[in-house]
């Protein structure tokens, strides 16, 4: 009798452990935020090339905050976000897309883009450093779950 059950509760386990690994991986990012809080060092030497105000992705994922595009004395440029706050989810990037007013994953997949690697959190103030060889002019920001292709929020620059 004892060895009827031990595959069936095996199997149980088995899948259980799975499907609350999967819920966990893909339901926690709900509510666990990732804060994060970059300073901007030498601010005051910073040429200012683009700004753009974060904007909901859809009714689920919301964005605000600004993404602002600088150039350093060196030539270097980078990007700050600052009073910045997205919803959290699974891997999420940041991307330069081409395409100057972003408003749906396809707009993203459709247009040039380029990813300055994973979000470093959710919420605060942070900062990316742009390639050196960019092949295009920037037209948005946008916050992006690379593993599902969804698009969580845009910042248009202008």
């Amino acid at each position: 009798m004892r060895k009827k059950l031990l595959l069936p509760v095996a199997v149980v386990w088995a899948v259980g452990f799975v499907m609350g690994n999967a819920f966990w991986y893909l339901a926690s990012p709900l509510w666990i935020d990732r804060e994060v809080s970059e300073r901007l060092t030498g601010a005051d030497s910073l040429e200012t090339l683009a700004v753009g105000q974060f904007r909901d992705g859809d009714a689920a994922h919301k964005g605000s905050g600004t993404a602002t595009l600088y150039r350093d004395p060196a030539g270097n440029q980078l990007m700050a976000l600052s009073d910045f706050q997205v919803t959290n989810g699974p891997d999420l990037k940041v991307y330069l897309v081409e395409k100057a007013d972003v408003a749906s994953a396809r707009d993203v997949l459709d247009s040039n883009w380029i990813s300055l690697g994973n979000l470093k959190g959710n919420i605060g103030d942070q900062n990316y450093q742009l390639p050196q060889d960019l092949s295009f002019k920037p037209g948005s920001v946008v916050i992006w779950c690379e593993q599902f292709s969804v698009l969580f929020s845009a910042a248009p620059l202008s």
